[in-house]
């Protein structure tokens, strides 16, 4: 079986989450602060090649009427540029409130508000690896 690579995509700090050999649980977790797009999608596709990875999971920000607005544009186009860099299949996931959720795990953990900076990228990105884990149940 092959790890599961998520993505929590933002323009200045990006969460990764990286699935167990099983695929079963969310392993790795990290932030890469990367600001130019093309460069950020050719580090995922490196660091997706040394984890032997199988499918990437990209949240898609969705309005909470499940609509899709200039965030979603932005992921969608982020996808293409990370298609063209390698050529695992990429999913695309619902991240609605990750990151409100990531803040809210943060903060009942003692961690300051203005330490979330720093981690609160690689825990959204933990959430949406455990959804779609938990969707392929």
């Amino acid at each position: 079986m092959k790890r599961i690579i998520a993505i929590d995509y933002g323009d200045a700090r990006t969460g990764i989450a990286v699935s167990d050999l099983t695929a079963t649980l969310v392993g790795e977790t990290l932030t890469i602060q990367e600001w130019n797009a093309p460069r950020l999608a050719q580090r995922i596709a490196f660091f997706a090649r040394e984890r032997d990875a199988g499918t990437l999971v990209l949240g898609l920000p969705k309005n909470m009427d499940g609509s899709e607005g200039p965030r979603a544009e932005k992921a969608r186009q982020f996808a293409e540029l990370l298609a063209a860099e390698c050529d695992l299949p990429i999913v695309f996931w619902d991240e609605r409130r990750s990151t409100i959720e990531a803040h809210a795990i943060l903060h009942a953990n003692g961690k300051k508000e203005k330490k979330h900076r720093a981690t609160v990228d690689a825990v959204a990105a933990s959430l949406l690896l455990e959804g779609y884990l938990g969707s392929l149940k």
